[in-house]
């Protein structure tokens, strides 16, 4: 039973759709952390001067506030997936359980 179940999900339409959205949806966030994240990296290793250019005449340097953009970046685009993991996917979700378990 449990496996006509899972046939009956996999061959559901909107259990298609909801993998495609969420496929796509997922590697677009992580090309774009993979776009941040190693842009940094290479800023770290091809151009420390530019890194250690002070702000102002404290000891703040521009690495500084784009290393903490990584780090609030990341927080961002979590909460952007998990937001709309939270809405549209679940959603999506529901629809299946309901047209399925009839």
């Amino acid at each position: 039973m449990e496996m006509d179940l899972a046939q009956r999900i996999a061959g559901h339409p909107k259990y298609q759709e909801l993998k495609a959205k969420r496929t796509s949806f997922g590697w677009l966030l992580t090309i774009m952390m993979m776009v941040v994240y190693y842009g940094f990296i290479v800023l770290v290793a091809f151009n420390k001067s530019f890194l250690a250019t002070k702000l102002g005449s404290g000891v703040t340097t521009i690495g500084m506030p784009l290393g903490l953009g990584v780090i609030v970046f990341t927080i961002v685009i979590t909460g952007i997936y998990v937001r709309r993991a939270n809405s549209e996917f679940d959603d999506l979700t529901e629809e299946i359980k309901k047209a399925v378990l009839k």
